[in-house]
């Protein structure tokens, strides 16, 4: 899922190449050698099999770098002083000290020396070899997020690939780890059996909510995704002759940059549509492909919006990673390239070709840099690169991270000031051509911009816009991430230092968010119950013939006693047991009311407590597959998670998509809210009930929004010690004799008999009355 990438891209107005002014002037860094000891390497010295250089920068700690080549030097300064050659200790008994892998997760460098995984903490100082993995593996992959304070962001940093390149993609052994390499375990997808072809790589594409792997068969390549709707085809394939480098432009904009020494090609939609970087000359196109410039490739720089390459024909290229085709603009030859130089990005627009020298009286190697400013270089009148037509572009958005929950809207203010007498053109678009994916789901965006005066953008996923097609989404369930970026479309070379802003949006939960039940009339509100006794410690038994600890409806062999968590409940609202309830449930946001929530949520009373049902029965509720209840959904949990139902697993009996056969209609229907009128009917008992509450709806919230509530039940007379069946024969068998005696008794009284029992009672009554007058005489 993606929500929205806002680019205004750019075009390129590449200009003659440059005669006589130098590209760069040259520092060396000799630092830390005051006094002539003799260090020594500890461990065994690392070194990258390539025979290019490469150079990787920790896209969040600017200065943290690793310099792979014949030596390998890692630099939290940005080499602004001399290294030792990095090492492995010997305890690692890494064989053959061979790296042909690195990558930086988070806080830590991951390294693959003789085909294992070695974690290396930099801020401790501290090896270790992953866990986990069970087979020789050659690469690492994965991305960072420099939002801090971000679970989801977190997540990305945490995630690493592991893999053997060149396998057949049927048979690969891939492995995942969420825990930035610590722990590996295999990586298993869905119809990978089927594919064809050797395995390229595999990647994570978080702006698009995929893992892409890349397949390479007969010397073309093309990307296999992971989700619906993607996993149904395949990206366009491309060229692929020799083995490419890929290297994954910063920012989760979905960039990626594929090199070899002869070939360079740019991917602005995560490997969905590859196409060739061109060469320009001015408004010229010299070369369609880097393939036909007849240049050799030493070494490949890019930031998020920048990109360089150096030759071995001393040449330097220079363009911008944009939303429209890429180019390359060559300045002119100078004497710049050597075997162990490497390109680096300082800042925007400021370039640096870096090359390590040895040091014949110390083991640590000093550093030349060359530093080129780009935009000093285009000010050149040689160029004639033209002026930028934007003096300004600034938005408050820029280098943050936003939430967008669901049924969210985020608004979001630009500002661009064009120079005098020029009319920039705004340009909106979706990330990528095919529009496929998370990525155009949660793409849907209003863009309203205009000169010189603030404008919103407004971002909402267009799934609750009803402008995309269910058909074209994926899970909806599950949270992503996207980049919103703004540019000027046909942007001149020379606006190097008015960069895009671009900013990073979370499509998932909104942290601020929370449920609250509506209480406003309590029970001690009302006197039912009294506050003060009720924070003095006060307890309640619960009868052993109304709760089950196991939460299977099973009456418990003893009583319960519970103490009542007035902190955390406060007093009970109210309800009457003869009346079909339910909570009302409201929804707040940074301490303010938002709305009353109508989705679909489930309630659980916490200590097991059955004696109430539901209003509805499967049936009743029009369902048309057998509906979800806490004993499946706690069969399935396990007896570890008894309040385990949410929006993850919850499935509704109204999705078409359910096919789970409607066997049993007359069993309680256990949602309430959504379509239904659903409610809770109590059994005849009083007393307090301590509800668990969980919204299911999976399109409400990607919150797990979640609350405890109390409620007392009143108005209930006690229970009949006999059963209302006893009851109401004794009943009626006692009116059948009253009836009769009264027949039967003056009819008696007549005959004989009756006579002789009628005397019998006045003789009775006169010595009885004799008696009492004799004593009451006496007294």
């Amino acid at each position: 899922m993606l929500v929205l990438m806002l680019v205004v891209a750019t075009t390129f107005r590449f200009c003659p190449l440059v005669k006589a002014q130098p590209l760069c002037r040259i520092r060396t860094f000799r630092t830390g050698k005051v006094f002539p000891v003799e260090e020594k390497i500890q461990g065994d010295r690392l070194y990258f099999s390539s025979g290019k250089t490469h150079l990787i920068k920790h896209p969040c700690k600017k200065t943290l770098a690793l310099y792979l080549g014949r030596q390998i030097f890692l630099t939290k300064d940005n080499f602004e002083s001399s290294l030792i050659p990095f090492s492995i200790p010997t305890s690692m008994q890494v064989g053959t000290p061979e790296v042909t892998s690195a990558h930086f997760a988070g806080s830590v460098l991951l390294l693959v020396v003789n085909q294992k995984v070695y974690v290396y903490d930099y801020e401790a100082n501290f090896w270790t070899a992953s866990a986990g993995i069970q087979h020789p593996v050659s690469h690492v992959s994965g991305d960072n997020c420099c939002y801090g304070g971000n679970s989801f962001c977190m997540d990305i940093s945490n995630s690493v690939f592991a893999y053997l390149h060149g396998d057949r993609i049927s048979q690969a052994n891939i492995y995942f780890s969420t825990s930035r390499g610590y722990r590996f375990q295999k990586y298993t997808q869905e119809r990978r059996a089927e594919l064809v072809g050797t395995f390229g790589g595999i990647f994570s594409f978080h702006s698009l909510s995929q893992v892409g792997l890349l397949l390479v068969d007969e010397q073309m390549a093309m990307f296999s995704y992971s989700d619906h709707p993607l996993n149904r085809s395949f990206g366009l394939p491309f060229g692929y002759d020799r083995t490419l480098d890929i290297l994954i432009a910063p920012g989760q904009r979905g960039i990626l940059i594929f090199w070899s020494e002869k070939n360079l090609l740019v991917s602005r939609n995560s490997g969905q549509l590859v196409e060739s970087v061109r060469v320009r000359e001015g408004q010229r196109i010299l070369y369609n492909s880097i393939v036909k410039a007849n240049i050799t490739i030493h070494s490949v720089a890019a930031n998020e919006n920048e990109l360089a390459v150096l030759t071995r024909e001393n040449n330097l290229y220079y363009g911008s990673l944009g939303i429209q085709s890429s180019s390359l603009i060559k300045f002119a030859d100078q004497n710049i390239w050597s075997q162990d130089a490497v390109l680096m990005f300082t800042d925007v627009g400021m370039l640096e070709i870096l090359t390590p020298l040895p040091d014949m009286l110390f083991p640590a190697f000093d550093f030349q840099k060359c530093l080129l400013n780009i935009q000093a270089l285009l000010v050149d009148p040689q160029l004639q690169a033209g002026i930028c037509k934007v003096e300004l572009l600034q938005g408050e958005f820029e280098n943050k991270m936003y939430t967008i929950d669901m049924n969210s809207q985020l608004e979001l203010t630009a500002l661009m000031i064009p120079r005098p007498g020029t009319l920039p053109v705004p340009l909106v678009s979706k990330p990528g051509p095919l529009g496929a994916g998370n990525q155009a789901e949660n793409r849907g965006l209003h863009f309203a911009f205009s000169l010189l005066v603030p404008q919103n953008i407004s971002l909402k996923q267009q799934h609750h816009w009803g402008r995309a097609n269910p058909n074209f989404t994926s899970s909806i369930k599950r949270p992503t991430i996207s980049t919103i970026t703004l540019d000027i479309a046909n942007k001149e070379i020379s606006c190097v230092d008015l960069k895009p802003l671009t900013a990073l949006i979370s499509v998932g939960c909104d942290l601020e968010k929370k449920i609250v039940i509506q209480n406003e009339l309590s029970a001690c509100y009302q006197g039912v119950l009294d506050p003060v006794a009720l924070q003095d410690n006060y307890s309640y038994v619960i009868e052993r013939g109304a709760y089950d600890p196991n939460f299977q409806g099973q009456q418990a062999k003893e009583d319960l006693k519970v103490y009542y968590p007035y902190e955390k409940l406060g007093c009970p609202l109210l309800a009457y047991y003869d009346i079909p309830w339910k909570p009302v449930v409201e929804l707040w946001r940074e301490g303010k009311f938002q709305e009353v929530v109508e989705a679909e949520y489930v309630l659980l009373e916490v200590n097991g407590l059955f004696t109430y049902t539901y209003s509805l029965t499967a049936g009743m509720a029009g369902c048309s597959a057998q509906p979800q209840n806490w004993t499946t959904i706690t069969e399935m949990a396990g007896d570890t998670a008894s309040f385990s139902w949410d929006r993850e697993n919850y499935v509704s009996c109204h999705d078409p998509d359910y096919h789970e056969p409607l066997r049993w209609p007359d069993v309680p229907y256990q949602i309430l809210g959504g379509p239904t009128e659903n409610k809770i009917v109590f059994d005849q008992r009083n007393g307090i009930y301590i509800f668990f509450i969980s919204i299911v709806d999976p399109s409400y919230s990607y919150c797990h929004l979640e609350t405890t509530f109390s409620v007392y039940v009143y108005g209930a007379f006690p229970l009949s010690i006999f059963p209302p069946e006893v009851t109401i024969f004794l009943l009626t068998v006692a009116t059948l004799l009253f009836v009769w005696l009264a027949y039967m008794v003056p009819q008696l009284l007549h005959n004989e008999q009756g006579l002789e029992v009628n005397g019998f009672w006045v003789r009775l009554y006169q010595r009885c009355r004799k008696s009492c007058a004799h004593l009451w005489g006496r007294g």
